[in-house]
């Protein structure tokens, strides 16, 4: 578990402090969920933390939800402590489900690597000559493991899916998934960006109701991509924190199989990561950001 950034400041017990997020308890059935300005990159968090970043994810997974009124989520109230204003939700505790409900309608990242292994991906067998970048016939759900920190998810297929959760709940968590994929695709489209994949958390009501949980079609959780400039197997200028890995990868000595903490972001890269953030809430939400 992380180190605690706001609960001098809440006064309320810590459910848990991830990797980005921290929970705390709020009576027995709501949690107090605020997004910290915390990045991580290849399981590591990384310092200094990216200015504004967690007000940022928190008002874009709001403006999604406004969106997404036909699906339901876990949003109680935005009537929050002062000292986390902007940055966090009341939302109701959930028994979530654990799997890492992906939807990809474009062969990127992880479905990239197992592609060009395998021409496959989660199981689901697609075309031949596909390129890093490239459209999907259409969308697919490409579950993934729930990893503690420290550890990686782990893509699996639905078979695998179905023995972890149950047929009937891996049916539905799939099912909302590949709904509200094509519901945010057509907006961000709309807007001059491509969803190439993103990926959504649920849990479940005591009454068994599935509900969209966690963050929403952030470019923590999801994979924007500029339109105007997509050409696969070319060019794929993305808002997300694939820069800052390109940096690390690219632009340092740090070897991520050392299991060494990766060096200090300088300012620059700070500045530039904080920028994407930006560009990606602006050009989504059509508002700006300050």
């Amino acid at each position: 578990m992380s180190e605690s950034l706001y609960g001098s400041v809440v006064d309320l017990p810590l459910v848990h402090a991830g990797k980005v997020r921290e929970l705390y308890a709020i009576g027995d059935d709501r949690l107090l969920m605020v997004a910290t300005d915390k990045i991580s990159a290849f399981d590591f968090v990384l310092t200094p933390p990216i200015p504004d970043k967690g007000e940022i994810l928190t008002r874009m997974s709001l403006w999604w939800f406004d969106q997404l009124r036909d699906v339901e989520n876990h949003v109680v109230s935005t009537d929050v402590p002062e000292a986390v204003a902007g940055r966090a939700v009341i939302c109701e505790k959930l028994e979530m489900i654990e799997i890492e409900c992906v939807a990809r309608g474009y062969l990127m990242g992880s479905g990239w690597a197992e592609y060009e292994r395998t021409r496959t991906v989660c199981g689901i067998e697609l075309p031949i000559g596909m390129q890093n970048g490239s459209r999907l016939p259409e969308p697919i759900f490409t579950p993934a493991t729930k990893a503690p920190i420290g550890e990686h998810d782990e893509n699996i297929d639905f078979d695998e899916t179905v023995r972890r959760v149950g047929r009937d709940t891996a049916e539905q968590i799939r099912d909302l998934t590949l709904k509200i994929y094509r519901q945010a695709e057509s907006y961000a489209s709309e807007r001059g960006i491509i969803l190439a994949d993103t990926k959504f958390e649920f849990g479940r009501r005591a009454d068994g109701t599935i509900v969209l949980a966690d963050e929403v079609l952030t470019p923590d959780s999801s994979r924007f991509v500029d339109a105007e400039t997509w050409q696969p197997g070319v060019r794929i200028d993305s808002y997300d924190k694939q820069f800052l890995r390109n940096w690390l990868t690219d632009e340092t000595d740090w070897d991520r199989a050392s299991n060494v903490a990766p060096p200090p972001l300088p300012e620059e890269i700070v500045a530039a990561t904080r920028q994407r953030y930006v560009e990606a809430y602006e050009a989504l939400t059509q508002q700006r950001f300050r």
